[in-house]
């Protein structure tokens, strides 16, 4: 007879739980690598604005150019920070999520373990009991002589 674990769905359950967690967090994770991109790019674009801004002041560049290159600036400036908050909300998010995966995970390694201990106690009981077996065919023969 084969083992069977009584908990077997329970098992499953708690393993699509874990899964599902998992997976809930490494969507927040790639949005928050998303993000950080976004203000890389930002970054480089402000950058690079900087650079026309001080060309300006060597050379000389219409005033409409200078205004807009300005306002780029900012723009860039306000959008970082709207992203800069939006990074800090996920990593609010991350850290909370962490810790239901976590305990998802807790649970799901509860189970599994449980489930080792009793199929380890199984194989040792269906050890012991061809063992027995075997000792009572070699005594009943041992009686026959």
């Amino acid at each position: 007879m084969a083992f069977r674990f009584p908990l077997a769905t329970v098992l499953r359950v708690r393993e699509s739980i874990e899964k599902r967690e998992e997976n809930a967090l490494q969507r927040i994770q790639l949005e928050m690598a998303r993000v950080a991109r976004q203000i890389e790019e930002l970054n480089a674009a402000v950058a690079q604005a900087h650079a026309r801004q001080n060309r300006a002041l060597r050379e000389p560049m219409r005033a409409g150019e200078l205004h807009a290159t300005l306002a780029q600036i900012e723009a860039a400036a306000r959008e970082k920070n709207a992203l800069l908050l939006a990074l800090q909300g996920l990593e609010q998010q991350r850290l909370k999520q962490m810790k239901v995966y976590q305990a998802a995970h807790r649970d799901h390694e509860t189970m599994i373990n449980m489930r080792n201990e009793k199929r380890d106690a199984y194989e040792l009981e269906n050890a012991r009991s061809q063992q027995k077996y075997l000792d009572d065919i070699f005594m009943a023969r041992r009686h026959r002589r």
